[in-house]
């Protein structure tokens, strides 16, 4: 098992049972306790989980959004799968919008070498568009980085959408039913996906397979919104049909 396979092991056994010992993570994993030991110190210190004595345990409270260092371990080939789709499905010389969260910066990951100009929605992407010349034309919104996470929300934010219209917004997802529509953790940052939604002509939801049939607090708008979702073959079949009743075309990849 690599590294990173052991570390998302570790992440999601931490998570969905509260906690584990070293020794409970060692016989899971094959790995020595040592080596549970330096990943669970690695770990900790992307805040995705709380080292204690003996093992560690989950940061998380319900109802909370999951770190971004987890995220970021989770589901990472269908999300790849994901952000291949919504890149074919954008034309060279697009504006677009993209928001934030782990799937959206995969898109980025493509975008950066299409002739598409991009405005993204989070530092991790910005540095990403950034960080080399390439094809593709960096739009930088103003706004104040969620702590951690990088989203980028305010008032500087919601006047930067404002301001321009876009071809096509990409945006993530907390949570998606037909019937409660598309949810955020963060009351801000669903206030700038409902204002990125409404900016722009054509809007494409990024989401893997664990977003659907979850509703999260924050209230974005209703499916009616989204004119496509691409997420993975792991989406409820049932939700799949049901967002599709509503208008919305789905890819399952």
């Amino acid at each position: 098992m690599s590294n990173a396979d052991r570390h998302r092991l570790i992440a999601k056994v931490v998570r969905d049972s509260g906690g584990a010992t070293v020794h409970e993570l060692a016989e899971l994993t094959g790995a020595s306790e040592m080596t549970i030991r330096r990943d669970l110190d690695t770990l900790a210190a992307q805040g995705v989980l709380e080292r204690v004595r003996g093992g560690a345990r989950t940061l998380l409270l319900r109802g909370e959004e999951p770190p971004f260092a987890l995220r970021a371990h989770e589901a990472v080939a269908a999300k790849q799968r994901i952000a291949a789709e919504v890149s074919a499905r954008i034309a060279d010389g697009e504006s677009v919008l993209l928001d934030s969260g782990t799937t959206c910066l995969e898109v980025a990951r493509l975008l950066r070498e299409r002739a598409v100009t991009v405005m993204p929605l989070s530092l991790q992407a910005i540095h990403l568009l950034g960080e080399t010349p390439g094809p593709a034309t960096l739009m930088v919104p103003g706004g104040r980085p969620r702590a951690a996470e990088g989203a980028l929300t305010g008032p500087l934010t919601l006047a930067s959408l404002a301001a321009v219209r876009f071809d096509t917004a990409v945006i993530g997802c907390c949570g998606l039913t037909a019937a409660d529509g598309l949810t955020a953790y963060d009351l801000d940052d669903a206030a700038v996906k409902k204002a990125g939604i409404n900016s722009a002509r054509r809007v494409i939801v990024a989401a893997d397979g664990s977003k659907l049939g979850h509703t999260a607090y924050a209230y974005v708008g209703p499916s009616t919104l989204l004119h496509t979702l691409v997420t993975d073959t792991t989406a409820p079949a049932d939700e799949v049909t049901a967002l599709e009743g509503t208008g919305t075309a789905v890819q399952s990849v």
